[in-house]
């Protein structure tokens, strides 16, 4: 007889959440993806005047690109600190965004309130997907777009997620967060959002300055999920961790001793709602 598996205490895990990614600086790892950003916004061929809402905006890679091109645009996340970052960049560049702190799983609008909902590589750590969809779809027009972008299982940040995963596991009853980087698991998720599905795999080129040794420290003070997983581990622990991080950042590194560059795969996802 199979033991009997618990559902998830769920305030338990958003409260992990917020201190995972509340931990660390992302605003020093924001920028290495910020060109790739600019891409996912551009793709998107927004006209001035839609109202766009970029959910776990965190910082403002894809929110403030979007503000530029004449969107309405209103970012939410869990997390106030990148939230207050976002704020600065919007200001200094001159632009109007609202950034609001809340739940990707009850987002604080109106039903049909966008012409656009937006999520890069933030949304797809929502633990309850299904609840996210019904989010997304709920405040997302008919004729509007659902975008995402997701990291696959089989791509390089996939692989770092199943290796840290191995010092800090996931809540019991939780799914990986990379299955939404699965075409298949993707599109079953968003099948009761009557409309079209379509999914393009794509790619990301990280370029660091530094080598791998040096990047695992970048990362575990940055990184909040990095920074979170070293907390919980004893010396021990977190020598092993670093010493398999930097193997395989040194195994994908098509830079060099003095420079890191990895690409990953990611998938990003479109609705186009009825």
């Amino acid at each position: 007889m199979q033991p009997q598996q618990h559902a998830p205490d769920m305030q338990a895990v958003k409260e992990r959440m917020k201190a995972m990614w509340t931990a660390g600086d992302f605003g020093k790892m924001a920028p290495f993806i910020a060109d790739e950003a600019e891409e996912f916004v551009a793709r998107l061929h927004l006209q001035p005047g839609m109202r766009l809402l970029d959910v776990a905006c965190g910082t403002g890679n894809s929110a403030i690109p979007a503000a530029r091109a004449g969107a309405i645009v209103t970012g939410v996340d869990i997390a106030p600190n990148l939230l207050a970052t976002a704020r600065m960049r919007a200001e200094r560049e001159g632009l109007s965004v609202q950034f609001d702190e809340g739940d990707a799983e009850e987002l604080p609008y109106a039903d049909a309130q966008f012409d656009m909902i937006i999520s890069m590589f933030g949304a797809m750590f929502a633990p309850r997907p299904q609840k996210m969809v019904a989010e997304f779809a709920r405040v997302c027009r008919p004729g509007g777009l659902i975008a995402m972008a997701n990291w696959t299982p089989q791509g390089f940040i996939g692989q770092s997620f199943q290796l840290t995963n191995r010092y800090a596991p996931m809540p019991p009853g939780l799914l990986p967060p990379v299955l939404w980087g699965e075409e298949s698991v993707a599109r079953e998720r968003f099948a009761g959002v009557p409309g079209s599905f379509e999914a393009h795999r794509r790619e990301l080129v990280f370029d660091y300055p530094f080598g791998p040794a040096e990047l695992v420290q970048f990362l575990r003070a940055n990184l909040g999920p990095a920074h979170a997983t070293y907390a919980r581990l004893d010396e021990e622990g977190q020598r092993q961790l670093s010493a398999e991080m930097e193997k395989l950042h040194a195994d994908h590194n098509h830079g060099d001793a003095n420079r890191t560059v990895i690409p990953s795969d990611y998938l990003e996802v479109r609705v186009h709602k009825a």
